[in-house]
């Protein structure tokens, strides 16, 4: 039935008609991609002051031509500094001398409503049905706004699912699991070469974010998973045999590829001393307990409960599945339910990995249940079953609507707008900017205007701001770099915060000249109280203290 629709369809529609329908995912792409670009949503893309300091780096290397080896921004200048994630940071650079903020937002989203409309793509590719993968990308979306950031992490989230993408595309041929994705087209057909893009990636992952090492997860998931079947398989039946010869060269594809990918990760400026610092960063109990992004997620709020949402229809796919979940499926399942309750960061790309894989599993069961009720007699099970049917027959269309063209105007159109300062014509379109309400935008105005002198300490939220604002002519004291700045570093700064005993020795130790504080927090209540602080500045946001001049003598 399917098939003779679509068919039908091409026979009563030019070819150019078919390439001006819009599809599903490019109407979601465009809707995702206008909220995040056009409406205060651009605001909370630069919800996190960690971007500051990815543009600026990148504009000091656009103007040195060098990848800084050294810190260049605070009071610990000179000292060994991994700029990691440079080449994004030369991308939002470059984006942000051309265009401002808008051109940063602009990528950002971009990254983001592509990444989620193909997912919602490869979704209907894997067999799942349009309403399940609509309610499932939506879900994801929503989970994954804890952490939608202007930050190098969304490229991770990307690549990620380019990765899963690949493994699966690979070795469909090797694993009976894939045997329901024969209704898509090739979908039981594995093309292992593509295996050989991952080294190649990796080379630009590995400069692009820390986030590189989920690579190595996925690709050892599909290792283990291979090597599991080729156990399980037996030589007395023929077709065993032929299956073992063929999964033998998926595991030796795998290994190569494995080994080309770690080698890629050593193509970095900082060669393996940059392995060595992730590892003692990631490592390092201290921090890991502290960073609030590497904290368990507090399922009071929305986006946890996004999450929350899909780890329960997890376990209702699992428990509805007809056959037992492959090596691989039951592997990435572990890995994305643990590495998401063990850190709110990872939410993201838990969800993304989630849907991807009990998509089908929910489609499967709910047409299932429909059969089994329409076979009672059952109304509603008719109803499900002509459901099914309409379902089908759009997953079909919308698989055979081959054009883009509304979302590559839709991006063409925001890079025109984001270029002529966010303006079409005379009308404001964009407006990226730091919420005044998050950061403290006037206060840095009058520091500006008064000429205040640093060294300048701020809570380490709001250092990444003050870097954008004030270098090179004022340094600050602390940003969020965490593992730039190390655990006793960061030890005495909390002192400090928390206001406990010997809180003084931070401001002393660094030099301080000024302070800006939360208005309400402990260190600007204790600091009016402090006769070597005077206040300058203060409003609903934030207080701007400075140490008065020394009395002449």
């Amino acid at each position: 039935m399917a098939n003779g629709s679509t068919s039908s369809t091409a026979d009563l529609h030019p070819e150019w008609v078919r390439w001006l329908v819009p599809s599903a995912s490019d109407v979601f792409f465009v809707v995702l991609f206008g909220l995040l670009v056009f409406t205060p949503l651009s605001m909370r893309l630069l919800g996190d002051a960690g971007i500051c300091w990815h543009i600026r780096t990148g504009q000091l290397i656009l103007t040195t031509h060098e990848i800084p080896r050294v810190d260049p921004f605070s009071t610990m200048a000179g000292q060994p500094w991994f700029a990691w994630e440079w080449l994004y940071d030369v991308a939002a650079g470059s984006l942000d001398n051309s265009a401002g903020l808008n051109g940063v937002v602009s990528l950002t989203a971009l990254i983001i409503a592509g990444l989620f409309a193909w997912t919602f793509r490869l979704l209907l590719r894997r067999g799942t049905n349009v309403l399940v993968a609509l309610v499932l990308v939506l879900l994801a979306v929503s989970a994954s706004m804890i952490h939608c950031q202007a930050r190098p992490h969304v490229v991770s989230w990307f690549l990620t699912v380019v990765w899963f993408w690949i493994l699966e595309s690979s070795g469909k041929s090797c694993d009976g699991s894939h045997a329901s994705l024969a209704e898509s087209p090739g979908a039981g057909i594995g093309r292992p070469r593509l295996l050989w893009l991952l080294p190649l990636l990796m080379l630009a992952w590995v400069n692009l974010h820390g986030g590189f090492l989920v690579g190595f997860v996925l690709l050892g998931i599909y290792w283990v998973s291979a090597v599991w079947q080729w156990f399980k398989l037996k030589q007395d039946r023929f077709d065993d045999v032929l299956q073992r010869i063929r999964i033998e060269r998926r595991v030796r594809n795998l290994t190569l590829t494995g080994v080309l990918s770690a080698a890629a990760t050593f193509a970095n400026p900082y060669g393996f001393k940059l392995h060595v610092h992730i590892y003692r960063y990631l490592s390092n109990r201290f921090l890991m307990d502290h960073i609030d992004e590497f904290q368990s997620p507090n399922f009071h709020y929305v986006a946890q409960k996004c999450f929350a949402g899909l780890l329960l229809l997890t376990l209702v796919a699992l428990a509805a599945k007809r056959y037992k979940a492959s090596a691989s499926e039951g592997l990435l399942v572990l890995f994305a339910v643990y590495s998401g309750l063990y850190a709110s960061r990872n939410i993201p790309v838990s969800s993304l990995l989630l849907i991807l894989v009990i998509g089908p599993w929910l489609s499967d069961a709910m047409e299932r249940l429909a059969e089994t009720l329409s076979h009672r007699g059952s109304e509603v099970g008719r109803r499900g079953l002509a459901s099914t049917a309409f379902l089908q027959r759009m997953k079909t269309i919308e698989l055979s609507l081959p054009g883009h063209l509304w979302s590559i105007a839709a991006i063409m159109l925001t890079c025109w707008i984001a270029a002529h300062g966010g303006k079409l014509g005379a009308t404001p379109l964009m407006d990226a900017h730091f919420d005044a309400k998050r950061f403290p935008v006037h206060a840095v105005d009058y520091l500006e205007k008064q000429d205040v002198p640093g060294p300048l300490v701020g809570p380490d939220y709001w250092g990444g701001y003050l870097i954008y604002r004030l270098y090179p002519r004022v340094r600050t004291v602390i940003d969020d770099r965490h593992d730039f700045y190390g655990e006793q570093f960061l030890k005495s700064y909390l002192k400090m915060m928390h206001v406990e005993p010997g809180w003084e020795n931070f401001l002393l130790q660094h030099e301080a000249h000024s302070v800006v504080v939360p208005k309400a927090s402990a260190l600007a209540n204790i600091l009016a109280e402090n006769p070597g602080w005077q206040p300058i500045y203060s409003d609903d946001m934030a207080v701007v203290f400075v140490r008065p001049p020394a009395p002449k003598q």
